[in-house]
């Protein structure tokens, strides 16, 4: 038996060695996936694109479009709906985009 009672040399052996550089790819993937990420831009829209929202990967809304017919200056209500839904939208595609990079 090596050091430590295990065989072949003990848990600090070459195994060991092979853990710690898994490890560290594990986070430098990690790391290149974040950084794609926050380098992407998503849009998410509402009533067919009426309205849209664009957001970056770290969910930073980067613009805002809202077409012409959107706007009923007697329903504001629906615009700030729209406007909502497009936000959801745009978080949705952020979340399931990190959950494709991450795993």
């Amino acid at each position: 038996m090596g050091k430590g009672g295990f065989p072949g040399g003990g848990f600090c052996g070459g195994n060991m060695q092979q853990i710690l550089k898994q490890a560290q790819k594990m986070q430098a993937d990690m790391q290149r996936a974040q950084e794609e990420l926050k380098n992407s831009e998503v849009t998410g829209s509402a009533a067919g694109g009426m309205v849209e929202i664009t957001m970056t990967g770290d969910k930073e809304v980067t613009a805002v479009k809202i077409k012409p017919e959107a706007v009923d200056p007697s329903d504001i209500e629906m615009l700030e709906d729209l406007i909502v839904a497009s936000f959801n939208d745009a978080v949705k595609k952020v979340d399931e985009l990190q959950e494709e990079l991450m795993g």
